[in-house]
């Protein structure tokens, strides 16, 4: 998601006295005016999602840089990942780091302004439900988002591939070993751990939007890939990650192993990862998180 965009101004708004005062600039709320740590209410939350994604589909050259730039990001959460679980032989141990390494990735995407496809996912269906977006615009916002993240993941970890050194040893054969976990799970597993994915990570992204502070956005943002990466879940543009590491040492430097992975549609194959991720992430983005928001958000307007 976007932190830049700005959602429509109404009478009374006041903005957050903060770095991120942007975020509350232009948002109605229900707030005391002079707190400027009350957290804004669901409605102003959902409005203000809902506007970022309108906002991302009406720049779609811009949309999709942001998107490249943001799949590197959670690309740099991958490999950091990778390097602080290698040679971890307790698998509690090894998930704590590996969450606490990925953390970083999406402060990095909120914080900058960049996009992440599984965050598009949601907002964008906000924006839909809002009647602020067609559904064709939310198509499109979604198969952009989609290749711009996977092409930016891909150009990170193909660098890192080629460049071998620490990237080989120990830390291929630990690439190798999570990437052939992602990949060989049954398709309902994949699938149902990839709506566990966003469940977790929308609804961090909603927590941030919907915070005035900063120490509260930063946490609520660092929590969405913790918990899904400690969770041992699926996500479509980590997966680049977890999946295009061995595979791309494999390519270079062919002593490294793979651990089965293909590139392809088949068994183990990384396109059939994706897809079925990609699948898994948008059920969770939109029917267990944005739809249960817009929902809440709905209701509360009714009372008043």
């Amino acid at each position: 998601m976007t932190i830049n965009a700005q959602a429509p101004q109404l009478d009374g708004a006041a903005p957050a006295a903060s770095a991120f005062a942007d975020f509350s600039a232009g948002v109605t709320t229900n707030v005391v005016a002079d707190d400027p740590f009350e957290p804004l209410s669901v409605g102003a939350m959902v409005d203000r999602v809902a506007a970022m994604a309108v906002e991302k589909a009406t720049h779609p050259w811009a949309f999709l840089m942001r998107s490249l730039v943001g799949g590197v990001m959670v690309a740099f959460g991958a490999l950091l990942a990778l390097m602080v679980s290698t040679g971890v032989k307790t698998p509690g141990v090894a998930s704590l780091l590996m969450g606490l390494a990925f953390g970083m990735s999406f402060v990095l995407i909120l914080v900058s302004g960049m996009s992440l496809i599984t965050a598009d996912m949601a907002a964008g269906f906000l924006a839909v439900l809002n009647r602020t977006m067609s559904v064709g615009g939310y198509v499109f916002l979604v198969t952009v988002g989609l290749i711009g993240n996977v092409l930016g993941a891909l150009v990170f970890v193909t660098v890192c591939g080629a460049a071998g050194g620490p990237y080989l040893g120990a830390f291929a054969e630990r690439a190798a070993t999570v990437g052939a976990q992602k990949a060989g799970q049954p398709f309902w597993t994949a699938l149902l751990l990839a709506v566990v994915c966003t469940w977790f990570l929308q609804t961090s992204m909603c927590m941030f939007f919907k915070a005035r502070s900063d120490v509260a956005r930063m946490t609520f943002a660092f929590y969405g890939p913790f918990a899904f990466v400690i969770g041992g879940t699926q996500h479509v543009i980590a997966n680049v990650g977890f999946l295009g590491l061995p595979l791309l040492l494999n390519l270079f430097h062919p002593a490294a192993p793979c651990g089965g992975i293909g590139w392809g549609f088949g068994q183990h194959g990384l396109l059939t990862n994706l897809g079925i991720t990609t699948v898994g992430n948008l059920i969770g983005g939109t029917l267990f998180v944005a739809l249960p928001f817009w929902v809440i958000a709905r209701l509360q307007r009714r009372r008043a």
